[in-house]
C-alpha cells in the first residue's frame, strides 16, 4: 500500500482526513510511516488553506513536537480498502471538506473531439466510430495549435458553421469561455480505497484520470491533489442538459489520496509538467492503460481557476477545480466500434509520482454506500471537541 504515497513520501507534504468512530473526521498530515493530527492548527481541511503561507504553517507546527500521533500510515491504508473497511478502524477519507468541487471540461483537444462524437452519436455508443471518422475528416484530429479565444479560434468556428460541424463542445474548447460546472456537492467526494458510482442506467460510461487544484478562497492554488471525475457518456451525449446527472452522482466523484501542498519541493510548474497513467483491470480479464499529459493541456491552470473564481464569482470556503483530461476511452471492450465502458467489479487506478495513486473498485451508485456524512454532522463533530468557536 505504500505505492499510494508519491515517490517522494518523505518529501511531500501531504494533508488528508481520517476517520475515527470516536472523533469523526480529523485532519491530519500523513509521512510514509505516521499519521499526524492537525487539528489544533485547523479544524477542517478549508480552514487550513486559508492560513498565510500554510505549508510552512504545517512543517512548522510538525517539527514542534505538539503534533499527536494517531495511527501508522501503512495500517490506515490498508483499512482504506473498501472490501476490508468498516466504522469502527480508521480509515481515510477524500482529503477535502467544505470545499465547493468544480471541474473545468473539454481542456484537452482529443477529449473535446471525443465530446463531439458524443454529442452526434446522441449517446449511443454503437455509432461512435462511424461518427468518429465523420468528424475528423471535417474537423481533423489536431487542433493543438489553436489557442482558445484567439483570432484563430474564431475562424475555425466560422469555417465549421459553414460546414454544420460546430458543437457546444468546440465552442468550449477553442472559444473564450471555458466550461466550468459543479462536479459534486462540498463532503461529498470519496477518497482512495472507496467505491465509485456509476448511475444504474448508464450503458456507456468511463473514468476521467485528471490533477484537482486545492485553491482557497482569495483564489490562491495551494496544492494538488489525483481526482476521478466519473462520466457517463451516454447521458450527457443525449443532451448537455443531462450534465448534471451525468456528472454528479452518489460516489461518482473520487479525490485523493492526500493534497500534496506546495513548497520548495512541489509547485504549480511541477503540476502542469504531471503525466498521469490510468489502468483498468475488470474481474473479466480486461485490461485498458491511458494516460493524460498536463503539458498538453489548451488552457492554463491558472487560467481555469480565473475562470471559476473571481469577482463574479466566490468560494469563501475554497474549491476543489479538476482540470479535464487527455484521455480519450477508445479501446473497444465488447465489440469492434464500441470503445470503452466500465463493469461492475473495475478496478480503476490513476497515478503519477509526486502525487501517488488514487485507486478506485466501481460499482452502482445504488450500490455504493449513500452520502450520509454532511456539512451539519461535520460542524456538530467539531463542536463536541472543542475545535469551533
Amino acid at each position: 500500500m505504500h505505492t499510494t504515497l508519491p515517490t517522494s513520501g518523505e518529501q511531500a507534504l501531504l494533508i488528508g482526513r481520517l476517520w475515527q468512530a470516536a472523533t469523526g473526521p480529523v485532519l491530519v498530515a500523513v509521512t510514509p510511516e505516521h499519521v499526524w493530527d492537525l487539528s489544533p492548527l485547523a479544524p477542517t481541511c478549508s480552514a487550513l488553506l486559508e492560513l498565510d503561507q500554510a505549508a510552512n504553517r504545517v512543517r512548522a507546527f510538525l517539527a514542534s513536537g505538539q503534533a499527536q500521533r494517531l495511527a501508522h500510515t501503512p495500517e490506515v491504508l490498508a483499512h482504506s480498502d473498501a472490501e476490508t473497511r468498516d466504522a469502527q478502524t480508521p480509515y481515510f477519507l477524500a482529503p477535502c471538506d467544505l470545499q465547493a468541487v468544480k471541474a473545468a471540461g473539454v481542456t484537452f483537444v482529443a477529449s473535446m473531439l471525443e465530446r463531439v462524437i458524443e454529442e452526434q452519436a446522441r449517446g449511443d455508443a454503437s455509432r461512435a466510430e462511424s461518427v468518429r471518422q465523420a468528424v475528423v475528416a471535417v474537423i481533423g484530429d489536431n487542433l493543438r495549435s489553436v489557442k482558445p479565444g484567439s483570432p484563430e479560434a474564431h475562424q475555425l468556428k466560422e469555417v465549421l458553421l459553414a460546414q454544420g460541424m460546430w458543437s457546444q463542445y468546440l465552442e468550449v474548447g477553442i472559444g473564450p469561455d471555458a466550461e466550468i460546472f459543479t462536479k459534486a456537492q462540498a463532503m461529498s467526494a470519496v477518497g482512495s480505497g472507496a467505491l465509485v458510482g456509476l448511475h444504474p442506467g448508464s450503458q456507456w460510461n468511463n473514468p476521467e484520470p485528471e490533477i484537482v487544484l486545492a485553491v482557497n478562497s482569495r483564489g490562491e492554488v495551494v496544492g494538488a491533489a489525483l481526482g476521478n471525475d466519473v462520466n457517463l457518456r451516454d447521458f450527457e451525449g443525449r443532451s448537455a442538459l443531462l450534465l448534471g446527472k451525468a456528472k454528479d452522482n452518489n460516489a461518482s466523484c473520487a479525490i485523493g489520496p492526500f493534497i500534496r501542498l506546495f513548497d520548495a519541493h512541489f509547485s504549480l510548474d511541477d503540476v502542469r509538467r504531471c503525466d498521469l497513467s490510468l489502468t483498468v483491470r475488470g474481474t473479466d480479464g480486461f485490461v485498458m492503460h491511458g494516460s493524460s499529459s498536463l503539458s498538453q493541456i489548451s488552457r492554463d491552470p491558472l487560467d481555469l481557476v480565473s475562470q471559476a473564481l473571481g469577482p463574479n464569482h466566490q468560494y469563501p470556503d475554497g474549491m476543489m477545480l479538476f482540470l479535464g483530461t487527455l484521455f480519450a476511452p477508445t479501446q473497444d471492450r465488447y465489440g469492434p466500434g464500441q470503445g470503452f465502458t466500465h463493469a461492475l467489479g473495475d478496478v480503476v487506478s490513476i497515478a503519477t509520482p509526486t502525487l501517488g495513486t488514487l485507486l478506485n473498485r466501481v460499482t452502482t451508485s445504488d450500490q455504493a454506500p449513500p452520502w450520509s456524512y454532511g456539512v451539519n454532522a461535520l460542524m456538530r463533530d467539531l463542536a463536541r471537541r472543542g475545535l469551533l468557536g
